[in-house]
């Protein structure tokens, strides 16, 4: 008996071991920073047409690797909701000093879905408000923190045919039109109610067309206007989301080109697009960059927004520096391993960086990447 114990011990002990160099090797490979990660990336992983890559540089097109692939946005999506924002704005259909209560944003508040992205925003914007905020912050909280209950709420604000016609007017022909993400959550909870097995519900969910798709949606979402789900009911729809349905979910997120994103970026970086008086209300929920001192002494404005989900991750950014140089970027990736997660994520800043700063490397981009 002692020696099947021991013979136990010894091997929860070197498991306990392997797992601890796994994760110590895990977080040593991805703490490096390195900006040429990006370009190896690309050069090993373009030919499977999972990812994209097109930057401009003083009107000039600078790197364009499959540029008219389409591919999931994820958050990077919310910069078309910012855009209609800013408009009604600047038309004075809605006021960016109205309030909104804490309560309304819950409503569509689905706990661990954005990696604490909400949290993070209430937890600075409820240290100055009490019960409720301002329209501006719940705006600037969707792009900066990238709180998927606020923008839920602004789809319902703002109206989807009004930003989905946002798509159109910029003529981005290849954008698949917005949905409340959010809200198809809980499809696989539904569906798992419906067939009355996972299997079952997955199979469904995965031979569901899209326009089925986003109309079921879209009635979760009014109906979470009125009913929303209850603690018990949430926890129940996070427990049902196993990794099979948040592929599914991924895959379905609205999907656009790189070539299409660095479009839009010009148009918010060369301030000339739109009426000034959208720039007046857009340009404070885009460019949070620029509230940071040390940026203020090299831009003169920059602006970005970024997404991820466990198998994707996605980048558009604008900038000018005070030497005049104008760069718009769009990354996007998808069908992602956890490492290559987690490695463009750590790099991606860096990449951005070097690119703005860094002449030989900009020159380095544009020679390993444009042949392929």
């Amino acid at each position: 008996m002692k020696i099947a114990l021991w013979i136990i011990g010894s091997v929860v002990v070197v498991f306990g071991v392997v797992i601890g160099v796994g994760i110590w090797l895990f977080q040593k490979e991805i703490g490096k920073e390195d900006p040429e990660y990006i370009v190896e990336f690309l050069k090993e992983k373009a030919d499977k047409g999972n990812v994209a890559l097109t930057i401009h540089y003083n009107q000039e097109s600078w790197v364009r690797v499959n540029g008219n692939q389409t591919l999931p946005l994820a958050s990077t999506v919310k910069t078309i909701i910012a855009i209609e924002y800013a408009k009604q704005a600047a038309a004075g259909q809605i006021a960016p000093e109205q309030a909104v209560s804490f309560e309304d944003l819950e409503n569509f508040y689905i706990p661990k879905t954005d990696g604490g992205a909400h949290e993070a925003w209430l937890k600075e914007v409820k240290e100055d408000q009490t019960g409720e905020v301002p329209l501006s912050e719940v705006a600037k909280g969707m792009i900066v923190y990238s709180s998927n209950a606020n923008t839920e709420y602004l789809i319902h604000l703002l109206g989807l045919e009004k930003i989905n016609q946002n798509l159109e007017e910029m003529q981005l022909s290849a954008h698949e039109p917005l949905y409340p993400f959010v809200s198809a959550l809980a499809l696989p909870k539904q569906m798992i109610q419906a067939e009355g097995t996972k299997k079952e519900a997955l199979a469904q969910l995965k031979k569901m067309d899209m326009a089925e798709y986003r109309e079921r949606a879209l009635k979760t979402h009014k109906e979470w206007l009125h009913q929303p789900l209850d603690a018990q009911g949430k926890k129940q729809l996070m427990k049902d989301l196993n990794m099979d349905f948040q592929k599914v979910w991924s895959d379905r997120l609205p999907r656009a080109t790189t070539d299409e994103y660095v479009a839009i970026m010009e148009k918010l970086n060369n301030k000339t697009y739109f009426d000034d008086s959208v720039y007046t209300y857009l340009d404070p929920v885009m460019e949070g960059l620029m509230e940071n001192p040390q940026n203020q002494e090299w831009l003169a404005h920059a602006g970005q927004k970024g997404g991820s989900t466990a198998f994707v991750l996605t980048m558009a950014m604008y900038a000018t520096d005070q030497h005049g140089n104008q760069t718009e970027l769009a990354f996007f990736a998808n069908n992602l391993s956890t490492m290559e997660q987690a490695k463009l994520s750590r790099n991606m800043n860096a990449f951005q960086l070097k690119f703005l700063t860094d002449e030989e490397f900009r020159e380095k981009v544009k020679s390993e990447l444009s042949t392929l």
